[in-house]
């Protein structure tokens, strides 16, 4: 197996086994037995558990922002596609083994003790931002309206992975549509 489709299966272990389980439970021996990568070329991939988690979240990021876009995008009208991002998030809520947002959850294990995953959580949160912000410029509304839609998403997000509803995503597509009428 050469090292592009060792890095992909260790990945692929990483994403499924710490956004099922967490980070701080799941040893890199669960990696390996997962991924069916032996711990030598895990470790020649990987010399250290943080720089998993950090090619983890962003390989995670790439995809998790092109769905979103793919979905907000298909909206032809520059509101609904603001809109549009609380209706992609009430079906990623929805998702089979929805644990709420892997950045949040990172963040919360693993902000405090290491430099790299909170670099990696604030990169996409900003990221993430910047594309609201971008929804709104093109919709000709105010630059302020970005911050809270970014808060109504992310509130959204942490309410959605403790009670396990998409209730949360519905009531801040309301909270944003209020919003956009004021």
């Amino acid at each position: 197996m050469d090292s592009a489709v060792a890095r992909e299966r260790v990945l692929d272990a990483a994403e499924e086994l710490f956004y099922g389980r967490g980070i701080q439970s799941v040893g890199m021996d669960d990696i390996r037995g997962t991924s069916g990568v032996s711990l030598k070329r895990l470790y020649q991939l990987f010399p250290a558990k943080e720089q998993l988690v950090e090619a983890y979240l962003e390989r995670r990021d790439g995809r998790w922002r092109g769905r979103l876009a793919e979905f907000v995008e298909r909206r032809p009208d520059p509101d609904e596609r603001i809109l549009a991002v609380f209706e992609w998030l009430e079906h990623w809520f929805g998702e089979e083994g929805f644990r709420g947002c892997a950045w949040i959850n990172s963040y919360g294990e693993l902000g405090a003790t290491s430099d790299r995953v909170a670099h990696q959580v604030r990169a996409h949160k900003k990221a993430f931002g910047d594309y609201l912000g971008a929804l709104v410029a093109d919709a000709g509304r105010p630059a302020d309206l970005a911050g809270p839609l970014f808060l109504l998403a992310e509130g959204a997000m942490v309410t959605a992975g403790i009670t396990r509803s998409t209730r949360p995503a519905v009531q801040a597509r309301e909270a944003a549509r209020m919003l956009l009428d004021r």
